[in-house]
């Protein structure tokens, strides 16, 4: 992974297991959040945030929506 803190290492796996598994969540990765130094308001700000970007890629990926040009998939 990236030079990230062990805070931001954290947050971006939980991010990753939401996005890929969201089925397999429970109270255990929100707990992890909080042990790692996370709020309620900011856990809750990452999942709308997570979630409204998974939305709308799938939503675009549904519809064939192009990619900007200078945009590389």
């Amino acid at each position: 992974m990236a030079d990230l803190s062990q805070k931001d290492k954290t947050l971006c796996s939980w991010a990753e297991k939401l996005t890929l598994t969201p089925g397999k969540m429970d109270e255990s990765d929100v707990r992890r959040l909080e042990a790692t130094g996370f709020s309620q308001n900011a856990i809750s700000d990452a999942a709308q945030v997570i979630g409204y970007f998974n939305y709308i890629n799938r939503i675009a990926d549904g519809l064939g929506v192009d990619l900007e040009p200078d945009m590389v998939k």
